[in-house]
Order: C-alpha cells, then sequence, then structure tokens
C-alpha cells in the first residue's frame, strides 16, 4: 500500500510539472510599454559613465528597463534597473576603457520589459573617442608631476630630475567632464593595466633628468630596465624579474645583454657554458624552454615548458623531472630555499635519453650534512618518485621507503656520510628502461 501511495503522488506531481510547463509556453504577451529616451549622448569617451532618463508607460505592470553597450556585436556594458510602475527613471552605464580600442561609433540598446515579456526597444548610436587630456598625473610615493602631450597620438611625459632612477609610480588622469570618471594606470602580471593602482616599475638606465613616457591606447610606457636575449627583449614581471619563452637547440648560443653586472652572476651549470661574461652556450637537449633573471638573486632560472606551461613527464620518459623538499636550492639553498613549495620547485635539466641532471655544490646549492628531497612529474602535488619507482646504488644518497629514515621517496644522506663543503655532486636520474624503473647516480666530481 505505502508503493502504490508514491507511484500516485509520483503521478500527480509529473502532472503538476506538465501543468506548469503548459502555462509557461502558453503564457501571451500582453499590454504596450512605451520607452521613450530623453538624453542624447555626445563628446563620449573611452571610460565615461553615461547618465540616462526614460520615460516608461504601459497598459499592465511593468518588469525591468535595461541598457545595454555594443561595441560592434559585442556586448561590452549592462546595466539594469526595475520599472514596478509607470514614471521616469534614471541610470548610469560605463563604458569601458580598454587598450587598443580605435575611436568608433558603439551602440546603445534599451529594452524595457512588462510582466508578460513584451518588450519596447530603442537603439542609439553613440560616437565614442579616446579622451584627448590637456595633462596625465604621474603618482610616486612622495609627489606627483605633471605628464604633457608629446605631440605624438596619445602619448604624454613627465621630464623632471626625479630623486632616484628607480622610480615606481601609477598615472591617473583628469576628469574631463561631469560624466567623466578619473582612470589609473598601474601593475599587473607584468604589463600596464587600467583600474589598478600597484606601483609601475620605472627604471632608468641614467642618472639625472630624465623622460618618463606613456600612452594612453596602446599603454606603453617607460623607461624600463631592458634585458635581451639574443636581440629579443625579456618582459617585465616586476622590477626583480625578467622573463623570456624560446625554443633553445642543444649547443647554441646565447647573448645577454643589459646587465652591466653579468660577470658578478651566478651561472647555473646544467644549463649553461660560460664562453665569457654574457655569452654562454645551451647545454641541455632542443626544446622549449622559460629563462627568467632574478635581478636579487643575480641568476637565470631555466625550467621546460610544454606549450607555454611547465613541462610535466610523460608516459614515454620525455617532458621534465622537479625537485621539491629541503636543504636544496639555487643558487643557495639558504636565500632561495626549494622548501616543499611547488612554485619554487627546481627543474632538472633534461640531457638526452630520458636522463635528467641537477648540478649541486654541497655548503651552497646543498646541504652538505643533510637532505630530505624528492622528484616529481610536475612542478606541482601530484606524481612523485617513490621507492617502488626510483632505486639507486649510491653509496652517498639512499631512497627512502618511509621505514629507512626518510619518507617513501624522499633522498636522505647515507648513514656516517656528509657531502664534501665545497665539492660538486652531479644527480642524474635515468628513466630510459621506463618510468617506473627510475635509476638515480650521484657522482662526485
Amino acid at each position: 500500500m505505502r508503493h502504490l501511495t508514491y507511484y500516485i503522488l509520483g503521478v500527480i506531481g509529473i502532472m503538476a510539472l506538465f501543468s506548469c510547463a503548459d502555462e509557461v509556453s502558453d503564457l501571451q504577451q500582453e499590454g504596450n510599454p512605451v520607452l521613450q529616451i530623453e538624453n542624447t549622448f555626445s563628446n563620449v569617451h573611452f571610460g565615461d559613465n553615461l547618465p540616462f532618463t526614460a520615460t516608461v508607460s504601459d497598459d499592465i505592470p511593468l518588469s525591468t528597463l535595461s541598457a545595454i553597450l555594443y561595441f560592434g556585436e559585442e556586448e561590452v556594458a549592462r546595466t539594469t534597473i526595475r520599472t514596478k510602475e509607470e514614471g521616469e527613471y534614471k541610470g548610469i552605464i560605463s563604458v569601458p576603457f580598454l587598450k587598443d580600442i580605435p575611436d568608433g561609433t558603439a551602440t546603445l540598446e534599451f529594452v524595457l520589459l512588462n510582466t508578460t515579456l513584451k518588450r519596447a526597444e530603442q537603439r542609439l548610436d553613440v560616437p565614442i573617442t579616446r579622451a584627448p587630456y590637456p595633462y596625465l598625473i604621474l603618482v610616486t610615493a612622495d609627489a606627483s608631476y605633471p605628464m604633457l602631450p608629446t605631440g605624438q597620438p596619445f602619448e604624454y611625459a613627465a621630464t623632471e630630475p626625479f630623486p632616484s632612477t628607480d622610480l615606481p609610480a601609477y598615472i591617473k588622469t583628469p576628469v574631463m567632464d561631469d560624466k567623466g570618471r578619473e582612470i589609473i594606470f598601474g601593475w599587473e602580471s607584468g604589463a600596464v593595466k587600467q583600474d589598478v593602482s600597484e606601483n609601475i616599475p620605472f627604471v632608468s638606465p641614467v642618472a639625472g633628468p630624465f623622460p618618463v613616457t606613456f600612452n594612453t591606447k596602446t599603454y606603453q610606457a617607460a623607461p624600463f630596465f631592458e634585458i635581451l636575449l639574443n636581440g629579443t627583449k625579456m618582459t617585465m614581471l616586476d622590477k626583480q624579474n625578467y622573463v623570456i619563452d624560446a625554443n633553445l637547440t642543444k649547443g647554441q648560443e646565447l647573448t645577454i645583454e643589459g646587465l652591466e653586472d653579468i660577470a658578478s652572476w651566478w651561472i647555473d651549470a646544467d644549463y649553461l657554458t660560460e664562453i665569457e661574461a654574457g655569452k654562454y652556450k645551451f647545454k641541455p637537449i632542443t626544446g622549449n624552454y622559460r629563462i627568467t633573471a632574478n635581478l636579487t638573486l643575480k641568476y637565470f632560472r631555466i625550467e621546460v615548458l610544454d606549450g607555454n606551461n611547465p613541462a610535466s613527464l610523460k608516459a614515454d620518459g620525455t617532458g621534465a623531472i622537479w625537485i621539491i623538499g629541503d636543504q636544496v636550492g639555487k643558487p643557495s639553498y639558504t636565500g632561495n630555499h626549494v622548501g616543499w613549495n611547488p612554485s619554487n620547485a627546481l627543474c632538472m635539466a633534461p640531457i638526452g635519453n630520458k636522463t635528467y641532471q641537477v648540478t649541486l655544490v654541497a655548503g651552497e646549492s646543498i646541504n652538505a650534512a643533510e637532505i630530505n628531497f624528492k622528484f616529481f612529474h610536475q612542478k606541482d602535488w601530484g606524481g612523485e618518485f617513490g621507492s617502488a619507482t626510483l632505486s639507486t646504488d649510491s653509496n652517498i644518497v639512499f631512497v627512502g621507503d618511509g621505514t629507512n629514515g626518510r619518507d617513501n621517496g624522499n633522498l636522505g644522506l647515507v648513514s656516517g656520510t656528509t657531502l664534501e663543503t665545497g665539492a660538486t655532486y652531479v644527480f642524474t636520474v635515468d628513466l630510459s628502461a621506463g618510468n617506473d624503473k627510475g635509476i638515480l647516480n650521484v657522482v662526485k666530481l
């Protein structure tokens, strides 16, 4: 009987759903919505907040009024207000301020809906231009400086005896009129962005008065510290880090320009052989790599790429192997400790035949008395080498199995053994027999 009751209730529920669906599909659009926009839109600039006034009426209750802005076919802004009754309504729609968008005519569409979804529409063409600001303002922590037009389209410059060649600052515009707003340009993800107030890391290569320039259309700005790899400019991530992705060939000669102190930089022996200061030979196999120049550490971090992302170990043993763990780091395990932080993982150099290498100096890039790191398939948590997939016959280093003093896969120094301070040790992982039959070799040079 209880099952029959559930069955009957289910049938009633299904019938109710079909009934509701029929009501929705049978909804008749009624009424006569009337929409009148009271504004004319002229002298409109990118970044403006456009006020509008609409007079609306209908025979039946109204629902909403939407203002929608299109650049071509693309919707770029929308605002919706409730219209519970007839009368006058006011709203604002914001025009985006975007990089590289040319002057042109946008479409501003107004849509009035009543409660039966019957609609009235009005479409207006709105010419939009990039504002010809009379000046911009360069804002530092201690002062503000006017940036005046240079004569080049949309370009502005401030030339002052700035207090330092290192000049972190953001830029802001004046407000042009009662519908305009202040636009701020700052630094985000290695580039100038609008509506961001993080300081742009301006750096001049010379002391004394120098120009700071900015283009409100292209967002090109200067001066920045420039580092060139074989003549190609590296991208500034922040004032301490510059990056470039490149296809590199084994044995290729690399020239690095722009670093006056490059003779004092630490050069990673796994990736580069120094020919002279600023000129190097590339050592690993041919492939795609990311080079990050860190001005603080004076160190080129080099990583294997797969497309635009850090490479992972593939099923066939190619790709990349990453080191995560304690008591290791380049150029110094104390100054740039990897730790259990995947974002700081070290990429082993692929040297061919599915073999990967890292060269470490005891007391400098590796602790001479204690180690505790392991090998991973990616620059993150996930696939990793354990005692079942990695073995060694080294009398210096052992692979942990969870019962011998190290967690599974973590490396340790053999009991009673320490590394010789100042000596160089080369760790290689050979996967030529398969990813599940890795061989770890440790050789003291």
